[in-house]
């Protein structure tokens, strides 16, 4: 094996110098010192003997040759080598478990998973792969056929080529820079689009309906800058395009379609079996609920008898108390060593003897009890709690603490000394404190010196503790004690000795009290189960303030005379053999262990010849009940036994806090049986049951036994759940303990104490088993033969995923046996479950080291996820991999799992990687939905029922009872009124128009824009040569001037079309989209001002479109002043007037043709809802090129004889409050404005109305603000707005929305007259199907809906069926149908598409009312009849817009709108600025935009996926993550969700990170 250490085998070197290096490796395996640091030392090591070495065979320095062309050879000197493999991950390994892992890797070889992508800069976490290339030796030898050839490194632009057979280069066109080209340059690389094989091109039906195509091309988005209108796509609504391309005909080999057919190709795998029955989750939701399987094993033995451990021996002269012990050695033996405590070097610091430990303990009782006071009151009084605050290297502080309390009948509580002031669990140790009434804490100086301090110089109060005062215990604070003071040494037994801490699964902290009685019978047990004698000497690695390091090292200790030498942590990391140097140096005949410090000290014992392991009688394995403990053990024994380890003299024991120890194997000279091990199937004991394993070799646990009870304790197997039955024979449950040795209580739980430490065992036909109650042990295992206990899992890490249990600690073992080294970074994993739709989802966290390639994480998720698939039958939902050293950490450098898992929830763990599951891990998804037939015909009952319902019909004021219609016929067209207006009225204002400063910068009165259009038409016919019923494009920024030139091209006959001028700064996105409009509109000239004329023929535009075909264009700037000979009148109402093009939110752009009858139509119904009169003033903020937008600031004015206010949103943007300050100084009763104006407001000005209303805005003069907008109404924000302005008199109900479409461009609008709009709570799943529930407000599944204005007169609405076309009753989601006046006469396109207009400008219904003629408006919506009464005195019908019907995603069967899952998306993390969703082939895709860091941008992931699984009930695809102002937003504030999609597929979103979900 081409191993770290060859080259420098060939030369012999001294011991010092390999000790030397072992350390030196160790170090950088831990990452306590940099690569080069490593270089450095070990070159300096080295040096002498270089010369030796070039000396030595060559073959030997091949080791550094350059592995591809393309390294530098700076990258040479950076070569990483590969570390030994008996490194310390082998701990997790036993050679079964590695071999299963690796033969269930074996099988999925062809499997292929799309890798995410992500941009460069996000990389910020993991190096840049070129510097570092990959290890070449790391795979141990039983891992032979997997090993990786020394990889390739490519440029870094290039994914590396891959020769994992399994992966079968699956990411070689999609390499990790969204700026690279999607074919790779490796040998063998091939273009991305063979990838996703045949089905790549396979034609699919596009559900996306559309009017007529009108595109030309993709245009680019841009990423900076939020385009208006941008691509623009097209294929006609109810036909179905069969190829699958995006609109610009980007064809969908491109590298993310690719990788989304590949996830469709890994999800096309059988699920787990299909699941039958159902739980009802308060309704209609079916939840599929997990049935037993049939063929489950089930445990068939006969019923355990309880267990009864050894007697303790009887005749032993046992002494009263542990104190009664301290001072028969204290005073006897003084100069018996106690306790050596040793340095970070190793060097022995103190050694502490019984008489020093006796008369430091009476000094310090004699301080605590007569010196503290407070008030003149002694400050504690027996019994009482204190804290002791000590650290892991200061064992002598904390003994002389420890039993200085226990003489003054204090409580000892050891905590852990808390660094920061926000320290992983010290809020749940500050809670202990406080629930255990704890005032006083302990310390050394040094300690004390080093805890944070507040401003006062005092220890700062730590985040959720109570107040304390610290004591600092070294001997010059404390006084010493008359003569004959003597402490109350009781024999009490009943009362508290000490208090341990405990922290559960979900992080909360809890202190078993353990009882003087307690305290020395355990200390007996333990004396009798290790035979420890007077005087032996053990060498103590653990922690001596908790658990096994407490209870061996300083408890059982002092009863039986031992000397205890004490190995702090930091010197186990410096030299991890230094326990083994101790052992053998004080000829130690017990040590006390645990797995990792043997597996560390496997790692540095190469050359090390001097040590002898000979002495040791028994080697106390204190988390033997780990799954890998039993590896560990092996490989040590397998190395030193060479050195003078006895087998039998490894004693695994099994402990937890409350029942403190259960079980210690003996050594055979103590009358112990002969160790055993079982070979368990993971399928068995994730029901339960312990099945021998015999022919599946692949997943299967081994474990090794815990030896038996201790002395004096019974022990039983219950079942987990319910009541405690005993288990039968072959049946896992958790282990249970009584004796006199246990844990009591949770101080002061008195709830959980007894469910705890009072369990009665009972046998299936009820009886107890016995009469003294157990203490269960949050162990699970069983009883072997031989009476020996084995330990499968802890409670804590039980996972219950559906019916079955799974151990967070073996699925760790999996993950680590999973090429360890190579990745993970000191093998710390965790592993813990979340709650996701009413079941446990197993999440994995590691991290990862420092130089781990993209490439590698990846990979190596993916080979977990199907070893942990192969080997427990259970699906991971999510895997992520965090930086070198980023996990909270428990006390000894452990992973703190709560805390983690917390993080995880609330998105703060910052991961590198992320890998979400949930396809193959959510199985009790609902059930899809079925369609059900509709109603028919035949049901169709006389009158206004359907089904049993009123049918959903309603209508605005009829229009004949409200005006003179002699007046309609006078106003019949546009032009005849202005001229009207200016022969009576002339000099009437009509338009005033703002800068962003406030100031009028033009004005018109009516005879002034009479003649600005009668010098317009004058130029259109002889500089345009225009002939009547052409098109004319007026592209003109918001102004009089676009005004006036409709006018003009009204006067002479042509046909206007108002086109939204390119931005400057942003040609290249806008341009495209003004020249397809005046192509697709088929204009035969352009008005335009000399500045946007120069614009439109600029050499930028030339880059963008070609400017050689742009029609004849006309600058209206400085025309002349002529009269028309005669004003064009049309000769009946029917002839077109004007041109309406608009973007839809799907991306189609549209043009809609008004007649002269409609469009004096809609200025009618406006004016009377309104109530508009010439004396009238009105403000609106509004773009003024399309829809209602346009008709409010062109035609209202002209018809109704009021004065507009014209205020163009753009300036907003260098003034906000312009509008609010404009609506206020002209008391505009009526204003208008749109989405984003409103958001604006309310984002910019939220805390500036304290300066507004100093300035004098008042907006008491509202009567109604309208929003105008095609959607459902956004009642957030209109809410939050209201709430904000209030303060500057704006009423509130002033607020409401508007609703208007393409086919209509106003169907309701709330006016001046008439209710409220009244707000509904509707049940989200209910709508899913399409159907309308009223629910109470704050119910679970409740949806706000607020009605969209009132219905505008002579306007009649009806609800239709999507599909049969048939009328709907009112509990019935259907298409909003519209009838009226001023509907379009059709779709202005450049095909024919007769069919189309048809279908959405003339429908009928299917049966019912079939004579009239509907316009389709394409939103979803229904009606209802409200409590309140309208003008006519009838109740009113309000009408609600859910949503667009070409948005709506059809998933699992049911129908959902983007925008419910948007708001729950939003709602999931505080950096979530924006959300737009969209399906791709039956993929959902959420986009988010990130409002924070990149790199906390992973946090994401998980909390999409999550809160779309628990809201809605469907798997997310894909999350993409990218900046703020991707998502393409219109001018009229609504995402243009569908051009975001073709901008995902054609890759032109640049993302932050792309995670394809599983």
């Amino acid at each position: 094996m081409a191993d770290r250490g060859c080259p420098l085998e060939a030369v012999p070197l001294p011991a010092e110098v390999r000790e030397s290096l072992a350390e030196l490796e160790l170090e950088l395996s831990e990452g306590d010192i940099t690569q080069k640091g490593y270089e450095k030392k070990r070159a300096k090591l080295l040096a002498r003997y270089i010369p030796l070495l070039q000396g030595a065979d060559p073959s030997l320095q091949a080791e550094n040759r350059v592995p591809a062309p393309t390294q530098t050879t700076a990258a040479v000197s950076k070569q990483r080598k590969p570390r030994p493999p008996s490194s310390r991950d082998e701990r997790f390994r036993s050679d079964v478990h590695t071999e299963a892992v690796q033969a269930a890797l074996a099988r999925y070889k062809e499997r292929k998973v799309p890798m995410p992508s992500r941009r460069r800069s996000a990389l910020t976490h993991s190096s840049v792969d070129t510097s570092t290339p990959p290890d070449t030796s790391s795979a141990s030898e039983d891992e032979g056929s997997f090993r990786r050839p020394t990889r390739l490194t490519s440029t870094p632009l290039q994914s590396h080529s891959n020769t994992e057979p399994w992966l079968d280069r699956v990411v070689q066109g999609s390499s990790t820079s969204s700026s690279a080209s999607s074919t790779s340059s490796h040998p063998g690389g091939r273009p991305a689009a063979t990838l996703a094989g045949p089905t790549a091109h396979a034609h699919v039906a596009d559900v996306h309906s559309a009017p007529p195509d009108v595109t030309t091309g993709l245009v680019e988005l841009s990423h900076r800058e939020r385009p208006q209108l941008a691509s623009v796509r097209g294929v006609a609504r109810g036909c179905s395009g069969s190829v699958l391309e995006t609109a610009g005909g980007v064809p969908v080999s491109s590298r993310v379609s690719s990788k989304i057919q590949q996830l469709l190709n890994t999800l096309k795998r059988p699920k787990r079996p299909p699941l039958k029955e159902f739980f009802v989750d308060d309704l209609e939701e079916l939840l599929e609920v997990q049935q037993p399987d049939p063929n489950q094993p089930k445990p068939e033995g006969s019923q355990m008898v309880v267990l009864k451990g050894e007697p303790l021996a009887v005749g032993v002269p046992w002494p009263p108390s542990l104190l009664a012990v301290l001072q028969r050695w204290g005073t006897t033996q003084p100069k018996a060593p106690c306790l050596t405590a040793l340095d970070a070097a190793g060097k022995a610091v103190y050694t502490l003897t019984y008489g020093k430990l006796w008369s430091r303990s009476l000094k310090l009782a004699y301080t605590l009890l007569n010196k503290l006071t407070s008030k003149n009151e002694p400050l504690l009084k027996p019994g009482d709690r204190v804290a002791l605050v000590f650290p892991n290297s200061d064992p002598v502080m904390f003994m002389v603490a420890f039993y200085g309390c226990l003489l003054a009948e204090l409580v000892p509580v050891p905590i852990e000394v808390p660094l920061t002031r926000k320290d992983a669990g010290s809020q749940q140790v500050g809670f202990l404190l406080g629930s255990c009434g704890v005032t006083l804490a302990l310390t050394t100086d040094a300690c004390q010196k080093g805890l944070p301090k507040a401003q006062t110089g005092e220890v700062a109060t730590f985040r959720g503790w109570p107040p304390l005062s610290w004591l600092v215990i070294d001997g010059k604070h404390l006084t010493k004690p008359p003569k004959d003071w003597q402490p109350q040494v009781q024999d009490s037994q009943a009362g508290t000795a000490y208090i341990e801490y405990k922290t559960s699964k979900e992080g909360s902290t809890v202190g078993v009290t353990v009882t003087h009685a307690c305290l020395l019978a355990h200390c007996q047990a333990l004396t009798q189960a290790c035979g420890y004698s007077e005087a032996e000497t053990l060498t103590n690695v653990l922690d001596f303030k908790r658990d096994a390091g407490l209870w061996h090292g300083v408890l059982t200790s002092v009863l039986n005379r031992m000397h205890v030498v004490s190995v702090p942590y930091a010197l186990m990391k410096v030299n991890p053999l230094s326990w083994i140097q101790k052992v053998c140096s004080y000829k130690a005949r017990a040590a006390l262990v645990k797995s990792r410090d043997m597996h560390w000290s496997l790692l540095a014992q190469r050359g090390q010849r001097d040590i002898s392991l000979s002495s040791l009688r028994m080697l106390i394995v204190a988390d033997g009940a780990n799954p890998w403990s039993i590896s560990s053990c092996d490989a040590f024994l397998n190395v030193f036994q060479s050195r003078g380890l006895r087998p039998e003299v490894i004693c695994p024991c099994a402990s937890s806090p409350e029942a403190l120890t259960v079980a210690i194997r003996r050594p055979p000279e103590l009358g112990g049986p002969p160790p055993r091990r079982a070979v368990l199937s993971m399928n068995g004991l994730s029901f339960g049951v312990i099945r021998v394993d015999a022919e599946e070799k692949l997943s299967v646990l081994t474990v090794q036994d815990v030896g038996q009870a201790l002395p004096g304790a019974d022990v039983c197997v219950v079942k987990v759940e319910g009541a405690p039955y005993l288990c039968k024979t072959d049946e896992v449950g958790e282990i249970c303990v009584s004796s006199g040795a246990t844990g009591t209580a949770y101080y002061g739980l008195l709830g959980i104490t007894k469910s705890v430490f009072e369990t009665v065992p009972v046998t299936a036909g009820g009886a107890p088993v016995s009469d003294r109650p157990f203490t269960r042990t949050g162990l699970l295992g069983f009883i072997g033969p031989d009476n020996l206990v084995f330990v499968v899992g802890k409670l804590d890490g039980l996972m219950v995923v559906g019916i079955r249990r799974h151990n967070a600690d073996d699925i760790v073992a999996t993950a680590l046996a999973v090429e360890p080294m190579k990745f993970v970074y000191r093998g710390r994993i965790a592993v813990f479950s979340v709650t996701v739709l009413n079941d446990d989802r197993i999440v994995l966290v590691a991290e990862q080291r420092p130089d781990a390639s993209e490439e590698d994480s990846f990979q190596w998720m993916s080979r977990v996820l199907q070893a942990v698939d192969s080997i427990h039958q259970v699906g991971v939902y999510c895997l992520a991999l965090v930086p070198a050293n980023t996990l909270p950490k428990a006390p000894l450098g452990g992973i703190h799992i709560s805390e983690t898992k917390q993080r995880f929830l609330e998105g703060l763990l910052h991961p590198c990687n992320v890998l979400m599951c949930p396809h193959t891990c959510v199985t009790n998804l609902p059930k899809p939905r079925q369609k059900q037939p509709e109603v028919g015909p035949a049901s169709m009952i006389v009158g206004n029922l359907v089904a049993g319902k009123r049918i959903a019909q309603a209508s605005g004021r009829e229009l004949a009872h409200l005006e003179d219609s002699d007046q309609a016929r006078k106003f019949l067209f546009l032009p005849d009124v202005l001229q009207w207006r200016a022969h009576t009225t002339p000099d009437h204002p009509l338009f005033l128009l703002l800068n962003a400063k406030g100031t009028v910068t033009s004005t018109a009165t009516c005879v002034q824009l009479h003649k600005r259009a009668e010098r317009v038409a004058a130029a259109l016919m002889e500089k345009a040569r225009l002939s009547t019923g052409d098109h004319v494009a007026l592209v003109y920024p918001p102004g009089v001037d676009l005004i006036a030139a409709f006018y003009g091209c009204l006067y002479c006959g042509c046909v206007p079309v108002t086109v939204r001028p390119p931005h400057p700064q942003n040609l290249a996105t806008t341009l495209p989209t003004v020249k397809m409009i005046v192509e697709v509109s088929k204009a035969a000239c352009v008005l335009t001002t000399q500045a946007i004329m120069r614009l439109l023929r600029s050499k930028d535009a030339a880059a963008a479109v070609d400017v050689r075909t742009w029609p004849t264009i006309v600058d209206t700037d400085d025309i002349p002043k002529k009269k028309v000979t005669s004003i064009f009148r049309p000769p009946s109402p029917d002839v077109l007037a004007y041109l309406d093009f608009s973007v839809s939110t799907t991306g189609i752009l549209a043009g809609v043709k008004m007649s002269h009858a409609a469009t004096s139509a809609l200025c009618r119904s406006i004016k009377l809802q309104c109530e508009l009169y010439p004396s009238r003033q009105i403000a609106i903020c509004l773009d003024p090129y399309c829809g209602l937008g346009f008709a409010l600031w062109c035609l209202c004015s002209v018809y109704s004889g009021h004065q507009s206010v014209l205020v163009p949103p753009l300036e907003l943007e260098s003034n906000v409050s312009l509008w609010l300050s404009a609506v206020s100084q002209y008391k505009a009763r009526v204003t208008f404005c749109s989405y984003s104006v409103m958001e604006m407001c309310t984002k910019g000005l939220g805390a500036q109305t304290g300066v507004l209303r100093t300035k004098g805005v008042n907006l008491s003069c509202v009567r109604t603000c309208m929003v105008v907008a095609e959607e459902r109404p956004r009642i957030a924000l209109t809410q939050s707005f209201s709430k904000l302005f209030k303060d500057l008199g704006l009423p509130a109900r002033a607020v409401s929305t508007t609703f208007g479409c393409r086919v209509n461009v106003a169907i309701c609008l709330q006016g001046t007259a008439g209710p409220d709009p009244t707000t509904v709570y509707v049940d989200m799943r209910a709508l899913r199907h399409d159907r309308v529930r009223l629910v109470e407000r704050g119910s679970p599944h409740s949806l706000p809906l607020t009605e969209s204005g009132k219905i505008l007169p002579g306007v009649k609405v009806i609800i239709a069926h999507t599909e049969t076309k048939g009328p709907l009753g009112d509990s019935h989601l259907g298409e909003i149908w519209v009838s009226s006046p001023h509907n379009a006469t059709g779709y202005y396109t450049v095909y024919g598409e007769e069919a189309l207009h048809a279908d959405h400008f003339s429908a009928r219904l299917s049966f019912g009312d079939t004579q009239t003629v509907w316009a389709r408006t394409g939103y979803l919506g229904f009606l209802r009849r409200t409590e309140l009464t309208d003008a006519s005195g009838e109740r009113h019908d309000a009408l609600y817009v859910v949503g667009s019907l070409d948005e709506t995603l059809e998933l699992r069967g049911m129908r959902y709108h983007p925008i419910d899952i948007e708001t729950s998306v939003v709602r999931a993390h505080r950096s979530i600025a924006e959300c737009a969703v969209f399906t791709w082939t039956n993929l959902l895709v959420v986009v988010v935009e990130l409002d924070g860091l990149e790199q906390d941008a992973l946090d994401l992931v998980a909390l999409v996926t999550n809160v779309v699984l628990e809201e809605h009930q469907l798997v997310v695809g894909v999350v993409v993550l990218v900046d703020p102002g991707v998502i393409p937003i219109n001018s009229r504030g609504e995402k243009q969700r569908m051009h975001l999609r073709d901008g995902f597929l054609a890759d032109q979103l640049d993302p932050i990170y792309v995670a394809y979900n599983m």
